[in-house]
């Protein structure tokens, strides 16, 4: 979302909406803070007269509580000048009811902080905004109606301390007065951009940051699991649906190939048969693709090897592995490291590729590399963008060193801990 801050290092500023934002901003600040000090002097001074009687306790209470509708108003107001804030982070209460929520919020530290800012800005802040409205906007703009109001008054003072009631003199003010518009438009644009980041990094704290933060790492490994579920779940229908009625067709297929007699008849069962074993060698490789089953059963060492011995270049594989490692982190690993050599086969004209994985320091990293011509870049659709977002919500990283004429190098690293040992292959 573009803030009064870009838009004040744009050329275009002085013919954009954000002038008129910034006087928007600050006028309705200077509006509402003026309404915020009302209420909050007459709920103090008539809650403490009345509270011998009991009654002003209340009202006391609710001034205390001021503070939340105020703060729901600044964020609201913070859009004026291009800010996002998220919205206040009060605690649900463990119960339904009125004396649920009020013991909740009396006790919440944000409840009180709001409050803090709604007693600064009845005092403090709302009279600057008002200041900067009238110094900025409003003494260029009635300098520029000084002609009108020497037509009309026969004399008009500037600032209430000259008079002019010339002609010539009215015309040169309203020239200053119009001269002095751009600046203005500039200084409002850095006043109500100060005063909005003032008002945001006092309604939002580095916990509330922290919090949001962590919820947005663990909602992105939530759709991680989830998209690897599905993974699974397809590979599985695949495997036990349609590879078995591809493999029971193509041995029917067989089976009436041998009995049907030399013929026309012969010949296109013979096409069936072909064909039906073509679709399953392709449904296998899908399936394998999708989610290899010897990762699942063997782990990531097998794995990798079970990909070497597949890719069209010949790879030199140097695993050092402790075992099994947790399942995100191998799925990652197996899928970063397959689709390098997918890369290395297709694009990079090189004789040979290697694989090297270690276990250092807490740490899985992985590194693959080629002798092609070089040149690669991850933001080209390569394929490996998507899985170096996958690295990333593991905490580890994914950098490509690729310089034009070679050689590439893939490194990724991931911070886990070993969770058993890999069994072994049967033969």
């Amino acid at each position: 979302m573009r803030n009064i801050w870009r838009a004040l290092g744009s050329r275009g500023y002085l013919l954009s909406p954000w002038p008129w934002r910034a006087v928007a901003y600050l006028a309705s600040g200077a509006v509402c803070g003026a309404v915020v000090l009302v209420v909050i002097v007459s709920g103090v001074v008539v809650g403490a007269a009345l509270s011998v009687v009991v009654v002003g306790l209340p009202l006391l209470l609710l001034t205390a509580l001021a503070g939340i509708p105020v703060a729901g108003v600044e964020r609201w107001r913070l859009r004026i000048a291009g800010q996002q804030v998220a919205a206040g982070q009060h605690r649900e209460p463990a119960v339904p009811g009125l004396r649920a929520w009020l013991s909740t919020r009396l006790k919440e530290a944000a409840t009180w902080r709001e409050l803090a800012y709604a007693v600064l800005f009845g005092l403090v802040l709302w009279p600057l905004d008002a200041l900067a409205v009238v110094l900025l906007a409003g003494l260029p703009l009635s300098m520029a109606c000084a002609p009108l109001v020497v037509a009309v008054d026969g004399e008009a003072k500037v600032v209430k301390l000259w008079t002019i009631d010339t002609w010539p003199g009215a015309f040169g003010v309203a020239v200053l007065g119009l001269a002095l518009l751009a600046p203005g438009a500039y200084a409002l644009g850095c006043a109500a951009g100060a005063r909005a980041e003032l008002a945001r990094a006092l309604l939002t704290t580095k916990a509330e940051d922290s919090e949001r933060v962590t919820e947005l790492v663990r909602s992105r490994v939530r759709l991680v699991d989830a998209f690897e579920a599905e993974r699974r779940r397809i590979e599985r229908d695949l495997h036990d649906g349609a590879q078995q009625r591809l493999v029971a067709l193509t041995m029917t297929l067989g089976l009436a190939r041998l009995d049907a007699p030399p013929g026309p008849l012969a010949d296109q069962l013979a096409k069936a048969h072909a064909d039906a074993d073509g679709a399953l060698a392709e449904l296998r490789e899908l399936i394998h693709g999708i989610h290899p089953k010897v990762l699942a059963d063997y782990g990531l060492e097998a794995a990798l090897t079970d990909a070497a011995d597949r890719s069209p270049v010949p790879v030199d594989l140097d695993l050092d592995l402790p075992g099994r490692l947790p399942r995100p982190v191998e799925t990652a690993a197996y899928f970063v490291a397959r689709e390098a050599l997918a890369n290395v086969a297709k694009h990079s004209g090189a004789e040979t590729a290697g694989i090297h994985g270690r276990y250092d320091g807490g740490r899985l990293v992985l590194r693959i590399e080629d002798d092609g011509c070089g040149g690669a870049d991850m933001s080209q659709g390569t394929g490996l963008t998507g899985l170096a977002d996958r690295v990333s919500v593991l905490d580890g990283r994914l950098t490509l060193s690729s310089p034009p004429g070679g050689p590439t190098l893939l490194r990724m690293e991931i911070p886990c801990r070993p969770s058993r040992p890999a069994p072994e292959p049967s033969a």
